[in-house]
């Protein structure tokens, strides 16, 4: 069984619409393309060496309708030639034509859809795609969570915990690395069992 990473870009109130760019997701939102100032050299690595093993996309139409129009049209650079030439898998509730090569349109039942991806893929990413994001939240149908939180507030827009998150322990799988710019990269696995409680200064005892 593959490995399903979860790859978002937030900032501190986790907002995570329209990083890339201001034509991305523009209606309401007057904040598109509010990653870019942040880039710098330390993050662009990062997220580089993230994809490295990726054999699979998984997207949500939205994201799969910018990524479409983008990156068939880009010839040199690693991220590019990899998009191009890996399988894309699209959850969309319509029947939307999919240009890009390589791309396949999930069925209606996305959580048996993503767990057929999840076996015949060893390293699976789902990039930006925040409504997909919440059906994978609840389901826990994730494995790693690549959260990049950048040092801004916007107090408005689609958030990347937006209803679908459900009691759900975490590992924290290296310590955060920040960039120049303020930009924390934190890393992520999803962890067995549901949130403990206890009372403060009490020592922690496990169930028995």
């Amino acid at each position: 069984m593959g490995l399903i990473d979860i790859e978002l870009f937030a900032t501190l109130d986790f907002v995570g619409q329209a990083p890339g760019g201001p034509d991305e997701d523009p209606v309401g939102f007057p904040f598109g393309g509010w990653q870019a100032p942040l880039v710098d050299e330390v993050t662009g690595e990062q997220i580089s060496a993230a994809y490295a093993g990726t054999d699979a996309l998984l997207l949500g139409r939205r994201t799969y309708d910018i990524f479409a129009g983008y990156w068939p049209h880009q010839e040199e650079g690693e991220i590019a030639t990899l998009f191009n030439s890996i399988p894309k898998y699209v959850a969309s509730r319509g029947k939307p034509e999919l240009p890009w090569a390589g791309s396949n349109l999930l069925g209606p039942d996305l959580a048996d859809a993503v767990r057929e991806i999840r076996d015949r893929h060893e390293r699976v990413k789902v990039v930006g795609s925040l409504d997909l994001v919440q059906t994978l939240l609840r389901e826990k149908l994730f494995d790693r969570l690549d959260l990049w939180v950048h040092p801004v507030v916007l107090g408005v827009g689609k958030k990347v915990f937006d209803g679908g998150e459900v009691p759900t322990n975490l590992t924290l799988l290296a310590p955060p690395a920040a960039g120049p710019k303020g930009t924390v990269h934190l890393r992520y696995a999803l962890a067995d069992g549901t949130p403990r409680t206890g009372t403060m200064g009490e020592p922690d005892r496990e169930d028995d």
